[in-house]
């Protein structure tokens, strides 16, 4: 079993920046892919950005201003977030995988391990 653990979520006016993190322990050998995704209340849970060996994904939306990245020495999965606009406020997740399974309907992983969530508020 896989636990996450997000933290670095917070309050922060348009155009500043933050950094999430998410801690992984228990068995997390053969994890193949990780990635943070964003709920916003009404609105359908979206996959934000995703790592994989040598290779990244980000949505549209967050393209060229968020960065993810991991540090396997931590088992530490991190989201930097520039340049926030107030339609970032959602609360963010992170998730894990140990398949290569695709998703027919988004062409994306299946993610089976997944974090508590930290809330990210953009807002003057």
């Amino acid at each position: 079993q896989v636990q996450l653990v997000e933290s670095g979520g917070g309050l922060v006016q348009p155009g500043g920046s933050l950094r999430l993190s998410c801690a992984a322990s228990g068995s997390i050998f053969s994890i193949n892919s990780m990635g943070w995704y964003r709920q916003a209340p009404g609105k359908e849970r979206e996959l934000v950005a995703e790592i994989t060996s040598g290779s990244t994904y980000y949505a549209d939306s967050v393209k060229g201003r968020f960065t993810i990245s991991r540090d396997n020495a931590k088992n530490t999965l991190y989201l930097q977030m520039n340049s926030l606009k107030p339609e970032d406020t959602a609360m963010y997740y992170c998730a894990a995988n140990k398949s290569t399974i695709v998703v027919v309907t988004t062409r994306r992983y299946e993610y089976t391990y997944w974090g508590q969530g930290t809330q990210v508020t953009v807002s003057s």
